[in-house]
């Protein structure tokens, strides 16, 4: 695990971070921000030290329809236009473990740019920062980032290096989930004040 003692982000101090990789071998850089034992095992809650991005299609011919998270492959399809056009703000567009990323000063939002009703269904769960649109072939697509933290629950193996959890952990593990999600959002508005 490649952890540094103390970095500064977006104003906010963290003791450690460590690097995720999947299945596929893509890394994502997390901080650590917090760890439990839990039946001989240590897990520990990471959140991502670039921007966490989503990327959102809408079919041309039908602008009625809500817009749908790609898939893999579309990922695939369409990775280089969007990392283009995240290149006219600044940004750098990763293929990183679980979720795209964005490293880069992300521009300022307005209230305007929060999507809350336009991305329908998706939204009912996270507001959404619109970042950027594009057309690939017969398709529109949005680039947004979440405006709340994205975590990421991980056990450490034997070498100290986290590793995703299987669905059965994390079904498991789901009621403690919540209640770590709520200390550190309530650590990070407290920093933030």
């Amino acid at each position: 695990m490649s952890r540094s003692e103390s970095s500064k982000e977006n104003g906010q101090s963290h003791t450690s971070s460590t690097i995720l990789t999947d299945e596929s071998g893509r890394s994502l850089s997390c901080y650590i921000e917090h760890s439990v034992e839990v039946n001989d095992n240590t897990y520990v809650l990471l959140t991502p030290i670039d921007t966490p991005v989503e990327i959102f299609a809408w079919q041309a011919e039908d602008e009625d329809d809500e817009p749908i998270p790609i898939s893999e492959e579309e990922v695939d399809t369409i990775f280089d236009t969007a990392k283009a056009v995240l290149e006219e703000q600044n940004l750098t567009l990763k293929r990183t473990a679980i979720t795209l990323t964005v490293s880069g000063e992300l521009p300022e939002f307005t209230e305007e740019e929060i999507s809350d009703d336009e991305l329908g269904e998706a939204a009912e769960y996270e507001e959404l920062q619109w970042l950027a649109s594009f057309y690939h072939e017969e398709a529109e697509y949005a680039i947004y980032s979440p405006l709340d933290p994205v975590f990421i629950l991980a056990r450490l193996n034997e070498d100290g290096n986290p590793e995703l959890l299987s669905d059965e952990e994390l079904q498991e593990l789901e009621p403690m989930m919540s209640t770590l999600e709520g200390m550190i959002e309530e650590r990070l508005f407290e920093e933030l004040e």
